[in-house]
């Protein structure tokens, strides 16, 4: 089954308030001023389930602004080149990579932590992501940070 995952830019007001409550609990955790999941979703009421449904999901937009960082997590096939394609897109985008770690592939799939900085010049992140999941070996694209 493929993952045909879109990214969308919504108005504040367009989205609904469980998925507001979420990004408020996370900022909480981050902000240290919650010290559990567990806290965080009692002082901005919602269940953990929803937190959890959730955080992966959701994250407050930034512009384009340099110094942000970004950290994603790629699944990718063990194949040569692959890599220096990712890398390749990358630049395209004008994007500053900051760190680029590979596991020792199992089973032909190799799973890719890499950091990438956002420079002014840095071309649409949310199109970058998607032109990285198109790329045919490339199984798996999540963003786990942004900063």
């Amino acid at each position: 089954m493929e993952d045909n995952t879109n990214y969308f830019v919504l108005k504040k007001k367009a989205v609904p308030e469980v998925l507001l409550k979420v990004v408020e609990a996370k900022r909480l955790l981050d902000s240290g001023r919650a010290e559990s999941v567990q806290e965080a979703t009692e002082q901005v009421g919602i269940s953990r389930s929803s937190f959890y449904k959730y955080k992966d999901d959701i994250f407050p937009f930034h512009d384009n602004v340099k110094g942000k960082t970004i950290t994603m997590v790629i699944q990718m096939d063990d194949e040569p080149g692959l890599l220096s394609v990712v890398l390749k897109v990358v630049a395209d985008y004008q994007a500053n990579i900051l760190t680029i770690h590979q596991s020792i592939p199992i089973n032909g799939v190799a799973s890719l932590t890499l950091s990438v900085e956002v420079l002014k010049s840095t071309g649409d992140i949310s199109q970058m992501v998607e032109t990285i999941e198109r790329q045919t070996g490339i199984h798996y694209l999540k963003i786990l940070a942004r900063e």
